[in-house]
């Protein structure tokens, strides 16, 4: 076997592991072949998939570094996603955290969405799924449990979310629960027995199984969590014990560099404090104001600059989206088959949740990507930050990497689906700026939403940093994000309270934007007048998502001085 083929075989092993042991995942993009089942978040399970992840990472150690060319990348890849999949593991944080975004309720409630049923055998397997999720919800609540035992505990303000969500979905009859969605679809090719039997059994799971044990969670919660929670003095994992260490872990996870807290701190300090030069100056030409303060309070209480409805929400995300796509051929020589269409975020998750999504397209082509916006209380959602959402959610911004991503031949699976937050979301801020040069802003409104948003992504590398490293309070992290950004303070507490639950992740936008801003002027300087802006994102983006430092390497071979 030569070396390129033992890598092949190493990553297509993982490929099959990671499909087997996130079910839920490989229904998203298209595998059905586990739609019957969800993970095992047990420790036993957990212990088992880590063990699996640690043989693959010494079989890859053995493949000869005289790789080059996609199989030079594709090992760098892949030593990475191992490394970061055990790292995940070690940091212990999904076994305690109690997340109102995307916790194991929301999980459950999402999966209709994207697991359609088209044929008897499928809706046998959607059944099963659901009959799964009782014992599934109760081992996140035992973990829950087990780790308070051991002083792990999560923050009140997110249980609390986590608890309204549940409690509002338990007062819901069962009819109206998205669980119950795909048996009111008719299916006049299917034998009768067979359709009736899917609806009664679905009926069955939702009513005996998950209705029982999304009570027992929210029990667990209200019970057990929520008296021993965490306050808003210490809302990061600094005070969890062991936390110092896993928040390393997951800086590393996510920005896929090794890089201190305090000198991410340092860097959002500054970045911060050059956005809020930047707004001064266009908001003294926009509303006659330099004063931040002033400029922010003018943005967040302009009622005229806020929607009416959730239709003009709505509006406003489809024509940005469609002004975006007849822009990109310019830009962009590698472009998506895939089709992404803009659809409101559910319900169950819209109050808490945070002001859009993405959610990747089906592989075979049955589903478009989706660009999810929140059109829940549109008084408190600006006009003038919506077009810059667009971009970064959907085009040029995540459909446009993602899409690509998994339409790449040649490439192993794992990298057509998987890659570090870092370039992932780096791409989605770096799409932001990027918009303005495309000449996609109505006007220097907007601009100032995206300085906004700029401010936004600066201001996470300070209050993540703040609270998991340095010890800040829930309110200190919400404070300076008010007085830096021009978001509306429901999101700001949304927002704060994601960083709380999702330690590091806020990291990766900042970082990874800069990185790909760094790689460009270092790109433009070496080939001078020979520089081509579509060739730039080609090379970043005709690879898919890779360690910043791969990227690196992607750029400078592809782009090179002679």
């Amino acid at each position: 076997m030569t070396e390129g083929e033992a890598l092949a075989a190493v990553a297509d092993e993982y490929w099959q592991l990671r499909l087997a042991s996130d079910p839920v995942g490989a229904t998203a993009i298209g595998d059905r072949r586990y739609d019957d089942r969800l993970d095992d978040p047990s420790p036993a399970g957990l212990a088992a998939h880590r063990a699996r992840l640690v043989e693959l990472e010494s079989r890859l150690a053995k493949v000869g570094d005289g790789l080059d060319g996609e199989d030079a990348t594709t090992r760098s890849a892949l030593t990475a996603q191992l490394a970061g999949d055990i790292a995940m593991i070690d940091s212990g944080v999904d076994q305690w955290t109690v997340d109102p975004l995307s916790g194991p309720p929301v999980t459950a409630l999402n999966i209709e969405s994207f697991q359609p049923v088209a044929t008897a055998d499928q809706g046998r397997a959607m059944v099963s799924r659901w009959r799964a999720m009782g014992p599934w919800l109760d081992t996140f609540g035992e973990n829950l449990r087990r780790s308070l035992g051991e002083g792990r505990v999560a923050v009140h303000a997110p249980v609390e979310k986590t608890i309204d969500g549940l409690r509002d979905t338990l007062a819901r009859t069962d009819d109206e629960l998205a669980l119950l969605a795909p048996a009111a679809v008719d299916h006049p090719e299917w034998p009768t027995t067979d359709l009736a039997r899917f609806r009664d059994e679905l009926a069955a799971a939702v009513h005996d199984v998950v209705r029982p044990a999304l009570a027992r969670y929210l029990d667990v919660l209200e019970t057990a969590v929520l008296p021993a929670s965490r306050g808003d003095q210490h809302p990061g994992i600094v005070h969890v014990p062991d936390g110092e260490a896993a928040y390393r872990l997951l800086i590393r996870i996510h920005t896929s560099l090794e890089i201190e807290p305090a000198a991410i701190h340092q860097i959002g300090l500054e970045e911060v404090a050059r956005i809020d030069d930047e707004t001064r100056a266009l908001g003294a030409s926009v509303l006659g104001t330099s004063d931040l303060a002033s400029i922010h309070d003018r943005l967040r209480s302009g009622a005229s600059l806020h929607f009416a409805t959730r239709e003009e929400v709505l509006r406003t995300a489809v024509r940005s989206l469609d002004r975006a796509r007849a822009a990109i051929g310019d830009w962009f020589g590698i472009l998506p088959r895939a089709e992404c269409v803009v659809t409101p975020m559910p319900e169950h998750e819209e109050r808490h949740s945070t002001i859009a999504y993405y959610r990747q397209p089906a592989v075979d082509g049955s589903r478009p990507g989706r660009y999810y916006v929140n059109t829940s209380q549109p008084p408190t959602r600006p006009r003038y930050e919506a077009e810059a959402l667009a971009y970064h959610e959907a085009v040029p911004g995540h459909h446009l990497q993602i899409a690509i991503g998994q339409e790449l031949a040649g490439l192993p699976e794992f990298r057509r689906h998987l890659g570090p937050t870092a370039f992932v979301e780096g791409w989605g801020l770096y799409a932001e700026r990027l918009s303005d040069e495309m000449g996609l802003y109505s006007g220097d409104l907007d601009r100032l939403g995206v300085l906004s948003f700029d401010a936004w992504r600066a201001c996470r590398l300070v209050v993540d940093t703040g609270m998991h490293a340095l010890g800040w309070t829930r309110r200190q992290a919400i404070d300076f994000m008010l007085a830096h950004t021009a978001l509306a303070p429901n999101n700001i507490v949304n927002e704060v309270d994601r960083y709380i639950v999702w330690p590091g992740q806020a990291l990766a936008y900042k970082i990874g934007q800069l990185e790909i801003l760094r790689l460009r002027a270092e790109a433009r300087q070496r080939q001078g007048a020979r520089f081509d802006i579509r060739r730039f994102h080609d090379a970043v983006l005709g690879h898919g998502a890779v360690s910043l430092g791969t990227l690196r390497e992607i750029v400078s071979r592809e782009l090179p001085s002679t």
